[in-house]
């Protein structure tokens, strides 16, 4: 029997409370969106790229959100000493060297990754400050750029996905 990648539980965050579970709950269901997107896909269809004129890959986009969720949420939110991913910050071998053969293990680390960025996250408080590359930026402000970088490549997600079978709206 041939491998797929499985459908998400779904997801459904507050629409009201305080910021933090607010938004939490968004980036849950945005990570929550990309799986679903992802579902049904062959290790194969996963890494294939179907837009001759772009790198991108379902399966990279995979290896990219775990490098994301790592660096933003464990290594300088937490300040966990934990290695870097794909050559950690601006390498891109997170897009470049997928392998179909390894897509079962990536779909499986991406979930791990979100279970210890969020453990990791969860003991700072949200007005909590961090030095980004010489700016200071608020925990807070940390889930929402998440939430938008998800936001960003779940619309690549889609388009992918259409490329490569037709399917859309997941």
């Amino acid at each position: 029997m041939t491998w797929t990648s499985a459908a998400p539980d779904p997801v459904d965050g507050p629409m009201t409370g305080d910021d933090r579970h607010i938004l939490e709950g968004f980036l849950a269901w945005q990570r929550s969106t990309f799986l679903n997107i992802c579902a049904g896909l062959t290790a194969e269809q996963l890494a294939a790229r179907p837009v001759p004129t772009s790198e991108l890959s379902l399966l990279g986009l995979v290896r990219h959100l775990a490098k994301v969720e790592r660096v933003w949420l464990r290594q300088r939110v937490a300040r966990q000493e934990v290695p870097a991913l794909f050559g950690g910050p601006g390498d891109p071998s997170d897009f470049q060297d997928v392998d179909a053969s390894g897509a079962e293990t990536e779909l499986l680390g991406l979930r791990q990754e979100w279970r210890q960025a969020d453990a990791a996250a969860s003991a700072v408080p949200f007005a909590h400050e961090i030095d980004v590359r010489g700016d200071v930026m608020s925990v807070r402000m940390v889930y929402v750029h998440l939430i938008g970088e998800y936001a960003r490549h779940n619309g690549h997600a889609d388009l992918l996905r259409e490329a490569l079978d037709g399917t859309r709206g997941r």
